[in-house]
């Protein structure tokens, strides 16, 4: 049957309704219990012997799940947002009103029911129902009940109907939640305090990434949607804040797969009078608590794989992962070209367009990233990959930075924050220049790029010594959460428009 021929009948019932008076998308309805709560008093009645027949009523609301009739009986599951619940109807109690909603009623239409709690001969908890309310007349069928929604596109583009019919998806978002929950308990009762940091920005900064633009009328200017949170947040430490964070949107205008997500969460906070080793170790039990909150223990599932996140976890230099992987040490090829061939002896493809930091990124990605499935920390980044970090005092080549590993993808990343404003702008000029001379992919099309002036005007003031740490939430909910997508943990992933 099409959709349209499913239809029909519900309009025809709705008509029913409206033509015996009942509005079938009333604005209240005055619920006493949640099914979950009904099911506690029933239990409640049980321990202290009390009889239904002379409690007082109740009323609970959901959506109709299920209906069977038996002669003059009917049993129906209205479900709501914690569970199901059986209603016990006998028709000829019914009052007219009733007798009509209950005709005129079809699976997923949302219905108010008044009676008493009891438990029937088979031994389930029921409403004996006394009064039928329609809430909102469904005019589209639910997916057939044993099979759910299942063709995954249309489970990412009709959420909504993913959630109505998919009880283990709902489940995943609560998991999601009571995860960002505790993250945020972790930090506010370490003294951080929680901010918000504008989405638009003037100029492209805290990345390296692709923005999405878009045009500020009132200013008369473009405006990019923010890659990061890190420099406004930098600006706050200047301010006076010594512990702050902000858990929010970041927007990258690049590609889509498993793990990747133009639209997605990041955590970053950053600490005062602290450098990477100590973000090491707040990364180290944030994680975990977050983990255990929303597990009940620090092993996950994922990928057919336990991964274990008690504490400690394992400290690995960069350098000495890359060469142990691929045989390959960055050290001894100090500029693009002599790395670029060393990497093509050994049959590696690259971009001969890439400079330094990318090509050693590439060999990361490559051959180390996929391989760490317990947490692991690599440490000691080169300065080319962190033009925002603090060089190491006595290596000014490599950067106090970490990265956490976790299931083969990167789950944080850290380091001690370069607070030298003139060291900052000679970065940022060299990293521009690259740009501007072919050596590096320009980040915004047919525009010139430029430096945050602001940025760099900010650290003047004075930064102490900090350190910052960011953390990706979509990739963390995939661990807690055991599933292989970043589009399973987003409720809303963006698709391509059918038209």
């Amino acid at each position: 049957m099409s959709g349209q021929d499913l239809q029909q009948p519900r309009l025809e019932k709705l008509l029913n309704l409206k033509a015996a008076g009942i509005n079938p998308y009333p604005a209240v309805f005055a619920r006493t219990h949640s099914n979950t709560q009904a099911m506690e008093l029933q239990l409640d009645n049980e321990k202290t012997g009390a009889t239904a027949h002379n409690l007082l009523p109740i009323s609970i609301a959901g959506r109709l799940t299920a209906k069977r009739k038996m002669g003059k009986l009917v049993f129906a599951d209205l479900t709501d947002e914690s569970t199901r619940l059986q209603l016990f109807i006998s028709k000829p109690e019914l009052d007219e009103i009733s007798t009509t909603v209950l005709d005129n009623s079809d699976l997923g239409d949302f219905l108010g029911a008044e009676g008493y709690i009891t438990r029937t001969k088979t031994g389930e908890i029921s409403l004996v129902a006394q009064k039928l309310v329609m809430l909102s007349k469904s005019l589209q069928p639910l997916p057939e009940k044993y099979h759910g929604l299942t063709d995954t596109e249309l489970r990412y583009r009709q959420r909504y109907v993913d959630l109505i019919s998919n009880m283990e998806v709902r489940q995943v978002f609560r998991k999601r939640a009571t995860m960002i929950g505790a993250i945020r308990h972790y930090l506010n009762t370490h003294g951080f305090m929680e901010v918000e940091t504008p989405i638009l920005h003037a100029s492209v900064g805290g990345a390296a990434a692709r923005p999405f633009k878009t045009y500020y009328n009132a200013l008369d200017q473009n405006y990019y949607l923010r890659i990061a949170l890190e420099l406004h947040l930098k600006r706050l430490v200047v301010g006076g804040y010594e512990k702050v964070y902000e858990i929010g949107r970041c927007f990258r205008n690049e590609g889509i797969d498993s793990r990747h997500n133009p639209e997605f969460t990041m955590m970053e906070c950053y600490q005062a009078y602290a450098d990477y080793r100590q973000v090491m170790q707040t990364a180290e039990e944030l994680i975990h608590s977050a983990v255990v909150a929303t597990n009940g223990s620090p092993i996950v599932a994922y990928n057919d794989q336990e991964i274990d996140f008690s504490l400690p976890w394992k400290r690995l230099g960069l350098r000495k992962a890359i060469m142990d992987a691929c045989g390959i040490d960055y050290l001894e090829y100090p500029d693009a070209p002599s790395l670029l061939k060393a990497m093509q002896d050994q049959g590696i493809k690259a971009d001969p367009k890439h400079q330094r930091g990318k090509l050693i990124d590439c060999l990361l990605s490559e051959f180390v990233e996929p391989n760490l499935i317990q947490p692991t920390f690599l440490v000691d980044y080169p300065l080319d990959m962190s033009p925002l970090a603090k060089s190491k005092f006595d290596d000014p080549l490599t950067v106090e930075r970490f990265e956490l590993f976790a299931g083969g993808m990167e789950i944080a990343n850290a380091f001690s924050e370069l607070n030298d404003p003139r060291e900052q702008r000679e970065r940022f000029i060299e990293q521009l220049s690259a740009k501007q001379a072919g050596k590096e992919e320009l980040l915004l099309e047919n525009e010139e790029e430029t430096i945050d002036e602001d940025f760099i005007n900010a650290l003047e003031y004075g930064l102490p010594p900090t350190g910052g740490l960011g953390v990706g939430i979509d990739r963390l909910a995939m661990l807690t959460c055991s599933l292989p997508s970043i589009r399973e943990v987003l409720l809303f992933p963006q698709l391509k428009s059918k038209d």
